[in-house]
């Protein structure tokens, strides 16, 4: 019986399709871009192409769901808003035709609308920073974070983020408004404090298997999703991780994220993402197979939770690249500029320590040589062509 892995950019489609591939699983790749590096894997069984779901989505979830009428498959992982959308919003079609591990639109709603996860936060003894909606929001002494409602917005068959946005002086909310479709929230600005994930397989509302990780470098030094994290365990952190997920009776994958303020030395909520996440491959490394309990879990089989080991790293190449780009280039406001000398030693030294990679594996090499090709084709001149045809040459693609 095979799983449907969705083909995207982010570590975790590899991290599924690689893990589940090991243990003799079939894995359908499917996704909309064939420069994907999931796609490279020698564990895909069978490539599928999809509809964007950003320019389709209800072409997409059709996609899905002719995947899930097929007789030899099994289930669906999601892995990004998206699919964790579509899946919710029609579980009980998908459940017709194959195991749906997965929360139902009402339990995905009150993840995906932040007003209500952030009310029932508090509801439940969970730190959260100060937040409300952008109309009723009455404090501009300090630095305040706007962004949108909604994990993921949906319109007129089409998916979009709306950025986040730093303001110091009340702005104008209607205009906001009107350009985000919607009114947003606005949270106090939490000084920089370190990001830390709860991450979690849940069961009808209880825990199957936990981990936790400590972001250590991002995309870029103002944040954005990591590229370099390492486990942890913090008491603390589980505690509000479980309360939270339990409170909304989660069913299946969940990352929950906090900043610890250091104002308080408190973990304090920034946002649940309702699904798998780009690092999944840290947690595989450090003896956490999510995807494979996830499997399990499909086909009603739940062990133990045997724990993971603590202190280990992981990274993503390309992201390192990008982040000592980001020093070099890029300039934020709210955010003190690290020095370059530092921070290049610093990760040259966490490379040497922690030598794991989400996309680098020497067994299975192709997905590293794709993702250098897309990075080499992304960042090189429009007229660059020799260079691209160079480098593809020698990765062999």
């Amino acid at each position: 019986m095979s799983v449907v892995v969705p083909a995207i950019a982010a570590g975790s489609s590899l991290a599924c399709i690689r893990s589940l591939g090991r243990k003799r699983i079939p894995v359908i790749a499917a996704g909309e871009s064939p420069d994907s590096p999931a796609f490279a894997s020698k564990y895909v069984t069978e490539r599928a192409s999809l509809p964007a779901p950003n320019e389709d989505l209800d072409g997409y979830r059709d996609g899905l769901l002719s995947l899930a009428e097929r007789p030899d498959v099994e289930t669906i992982v999601p892995l990004r808003e998206p699919e964790s959308y579509v899946l919710s919003e029609n579980r009980a079609t998908f459940a017709e035709h194959v195991a749906t591990p997965w929360p139902d639109a009402e339990t995905m709603a009150s993840a995906r609308d932040r007003s209500r996860l952030f009310r029932r936060a508090e509801e439940v003894g969970v730190p959260t920073p100060k937040t409300a909606l952008l109309t009723e929001w009455d404090d501009w002494d300090d630095e305040t974070v706007v962004k949108s409602r909604y994990t993921v917005c949906v319109e007129d068959g089409k998916t979009a983020y709306p950025g986040v946005r730093f303001l110091s002086e009340e702005p104008d909310a209607d205009r906001i408004a009107d350009e985000m479709g919607h009114v947003p929230i606005a949270q106090e600005c939490i000084p920089d404090g370190t990001e830390y994930g709860f991450f979690a397989l849940f069961d009808h509302g209880e825990p199957v298997v936990t981990f936790q990780h400590r972001r250590i470098r991002s995309y870029t030094y103002s944040g954005g999703a990591s590229v370099f994290r390492e486990s942890v365990s913090k008491q603390k952190l589980r505690e509000h991780g479980v309360r939270l997920l339990s409170a909304l009776d989660w069913h299946g994958p969940a990352m929950v994220e906090f900043r610890r303020d250091p104002r308080d030395q408190r973990f304090k909520l920034l946002e649940v993402n309702p699904r798998f996440w780009g690092s999944l491959q840290l947690a595989v490394h450090a003896g956490v197979d999510f995807p494979y309990r996830y499997y399990q879990l499909a086909n009603g089989v739940r062990n133990p939770d045997y724990g993971y080991t603590v202190g280990t790293g992981s990274h993503i190449l390309r992201g390192e690249l990008v982040y000592l780009v980001s020093l070099l280039r890029d300039d934020y406001e709210h955010v003190e500029r690290p020095s370059v000398p530092l921070e290049v030693a610093r990760v040259l030294r966490s490379l040497l320590t922690d030598p794991n990679f989400d996309y680098l594996s020497t067994d299975d090499p192709d997905p590293f040589r794709r993702d250098v090709s897309n990075l080499v084709s992304e960042f090189a001149p429009s007229g660059a062509k020799p260079v691209r045809r160079a480098v593809s040459a020698a990765l062999g693609k």
